[in-house]
């Protein structure tokens, strides 16, 4: 992590100079030769990175040297980042000025093994209905991380005969810590396909005793870790409503676990046998390789495969990293290494995952790392994550490609590596989204323990969140499960190296002053799903802050103006905003803004200075509310023509009409046609039932899609309102 730090770096001394040379700006006397002077020491430490990573693991003073030389290394990306601010801020000042003067890949989830255990599984859920007893039988699914408990679940979860015996099917992952809120939760959005609007439990189990009534249901409680039997028996009870049949499967590690549930029906699963592990390792190394070479591989192969003692996620990953290999030289160098024989990893489990993380370029190992700040079972988004990682600093160039397109080969690499999974892909079977294993998750906490922090707090109590303290190094951290209130201040002070901080499940009210006043390196910032209605003014001085994401923040009305002096914004997301009138007439200087984010921001009305956003790519929705939107300054907003100068949007992209134009120019001058980058476009019209004539011919000639589209579509929405 150290040598993708330093190279970052280095992109960075360079970047700095480029544009100083560009804009001729002095910020320092002399500065040219400080940067010459830093990027000839880093050059010289990037030498002895890389072995020294590797042994961190076991020698305590390389890990010491390594930690300092971060430490160091943060701190002068925050210098670079000033500096890099300030030459912004000047070519922002002179464009104004200038205006003034003017007037103006997805894999195959293929299976081996465990025919007989699926077998099994399928016959506990189909039989003894009807015939009396307990009216939903509990079978725990038990084995050690990374055998195929999860895998196993799904097979069966998916059989035809089981598909055809159930009502209904429900799979909600558990995870750490179990929350019996959030659980019924997503039970009850399985059963009725909505959200329940209550945060009380005993709310909570009366829907899914009326929601179950009468239904032979199965239900998949995923990675439970939780041994409480009256938090179990909480959870039960309502379920015991569903008809005689009903069935839940559970997965866990825990053998107390597994007996508290349901100890007679457990299914114990075993390692997988040598034969079917070599069958998984040789489809995803050797399979699409000629006969030939793949023989010559095959000795080495096998006794990799040893290494893996039947675990299924291991045989992927050494697959996965085996892949890349071409010669026997490589092959046998990975059988050989010193990793197989470490003793201070805290499992054996780890060996693989950290043979398959080394052989990782620097940069891609970075990104790798930022995975840990997702929950457990979290469902990451592929662009979302790519966003994320661009914020962070972690796409540095190849060949002059496109950050975007760098993450996409980073992201693609790490699938290829088995540490994504559980893919979920659009039509086209492009991947969307991923989820990371449990026990990889596990890995990159050890490999990440002094400087990226998940902090829970169970059944409401934020006791650990509160006596969060003298984390000094702590770059990332999540918090989970916050109580509805402010986003607490006082615990946070000493994290001034903050580069992350994000919160899931929470319902944060606001977050204050003084809290941004010690924060002030923040590159990302998530407080999306929470209940804010207000950013405070002093959100602008959070000027490193390049991924800002607000969503589903359903009482937030406006933004602060202060908003647009973050102009190293790249990342802007205010998606399900729904009270949010407008964005700050000044967005125009965000000149750094790539991808804004509004999806059903039904009200939202943008203003014009978006338009002169040149390197905005993404933007994946307007409102146009036609010619007789009252407003004071209407010549201050977005409007339809105003797409004419916006070729560059690429993704997907929706405009919606409240009303039809009267000026069908507007239609003309927005230049849809010229679109070539969008992949996705849809046109949806606003009319109210007796209104005669929706859409004018003239209006759907003028905006003519790009011949380039994958995707078009057409809609008329109705309004029924009674007269």
């Amino acid at each position: 992590m150290a040598e993708a730090l330093i190279s970052a770096l280095l992109e960075q001394l360079g970047s700095i100079i480029r544009k100083q040379v560009e804009q001729e700006v002095r910020l320092v006397v002399g500065v040219e030769k400080e940067v010459a002077k830093l990027s000839h020491n880093f050059k010289a430490i990037q030498v002895v990175l890389e072995d020294a990573e590797e042994r961190q693991v076991k020698e305590l003073n390389v890990k010491y040297w390594l930690e300092r030389l971060k430490d160091v290394s943060y701190e002068m990306d925050d210098v670079l980042d000033l500096w890099s601010t300030e030459i912004l801020k000047q070519q922002i000042q002179q464009q104004e000025k200038a205006a003034g003067n003017a007037g103006s890949t997805s894999t195959t989830k293929k299976t081996f093994g465990r025919v007989d255990e699926k077998d099994k599984v399928v016959e506990k859920l189909v039989s003894g209905s009807g015939q009396g007893g307990e009216t939903c039988l509990v079978i725990p699914i038990t084995g050690m991380g990374g055998i195929g408990k999860t895998t196993l679940a799904q097979l069966a979860y998916n059989d035809e005969k089981v598909q055809a015996h159930f009502n209904t099917r429900i799979w909600v992952c558990v995870s750490v810590p179990f929350d019996e809120i959030k659980i019924a939760k997503a039970i009850i959005e399985g059963l009725k396909k909505e959200t329940p609007a209550s945060n009380e439990l005993q709310t909570l189990k009366s829907i899914i005793h009326e929601s179950v009534k009468g239904k032979k249901f199965r239900l998949v409680l995923d990675d439970v870790w939780n041994q409480d039997y009256r938090k179990w028996e909480q959870l039960k009870l309502p379920l015991q409503n569903g008809a005689v049949g009903s069935r839940i499967l559970v997965t866990t590690r825990k053998e107390e676990v597994a007996r508290m549930v349901g100890a007679h029906h457990m299914v114990n699963l075993e390692v997988l046998s040598e034969e079917n592990c070599w069958a998984l390792f040789y489809h995803i190394a050797l399979a699409n390789r000629e006969k030939n070479e793949s023989k010559v591989l095959e000795f080495v192969g096998k006794e990799i495969v040893k290494k893996c003692k039947g675990l299924p996620l291991l045989a992927k990953t050494m697959g996965g990293l085996m892949c890349y290999k071409k010669t026997k030289k490589e092959w046998e160098d990975v059988l050989n290494s010193k990793i197989w024989k470490l003793d201070v990893v805290e499992e054996q489990v780890f060996q693989p995952l950290l043979l398959s993380y080394y052989d990782l370029a620097p940069a891609i190992k970075r990104c790798l790392l930022y995975c840990v700040i997702f929950p457990k079972n979290y469902e990451i988004a592929k662009n979302e994550l790519i966003e994320l990682w661009m914020s962070q600093n972690y796409l540095n160039s190849i060949e002059n490609k496109e950050k975007e397109v760098v993450g996409k080969i980073y992201f693609d690499n790490l699938v290829t590596r088995s540490f994504f999974q559980e893919f979920k892909e659009d039509e086209l079977g492009n991947i969307m989204g991923c989820k990371m294993h449990d026990v990889v998750h596990d890995f990159l906490q050890f490999l990440t323990k002094n400087e990226c922090l998940v902090l829970e707090s169970e059944g409401g109590n934020n006791k650990r969140i509160m006596e969060f303290d003298g984390y000094k190094k702590v770059c990332h951290l999540t918090l989970m499960f916050a109580p509805e209130g402010p986003l607490i201040p006082s615990s946070l002070c000493n994290c001034k190296n903050l580069r992350t901080l994000a919160t899931f499940d929470s319902k944060i009210t606001s977050f204050g002053r003084e809290l941004i006043s010690q924060v002030k390196c923040l590159r990302t910032l998530n407080l999306s799903h929470n209940s804010l209605k207000e950013v405070p003014n002093e959100v602008g001085e959070l000027v490193h802050l390049r991924y800002l994401d607000l969503s589903e923040n359903f009482d937030l009305m406006k933004l602060p103006d202060t908003m647009c002096n973050l102009i190293n914004l790249q990342t802007l997301r205010l998606i399900r905003c729904w009270a949010l009138k407008r964005l700050p007439e000044g967005m125009g200087k965000l000149i750094n803004l790539q991808h804004l984010h509004v999806m059903g921001c039904v009200d939202l009305k943008l203003p014009k200075g978006i338009a002169r956003l040149t390197s905005l790519q993404t933007l994946d929705e307007v409102h146009i509310h036609g010619d007789d939107d009252v407003d004071n300054n209407k010549e201050a907003l977005f409007e339809l023509s105003d797409l004419r100068n916006m070729d560059q949007l690429r993704g997907s992209f929706r405009i919606w009409f409240s009303t039809d134009l009267k000026d069908v120019s507007q239609a003309e001058k927005a230049h849809l046609v010229n679109k070539n980058c969008l992949v996705s476009l849809e046109l949806s019209f606003f009319f109210e039932m007796w209104q005669p004539n929706p859409i004018q011919e003239e209006t759907i000639n003028a905006l003519q899609p790009p011949p380039n589209l994958e995707s078009l579509s057409i809609k008329l929405l109705i309004w029924h309102l009674d007269p």
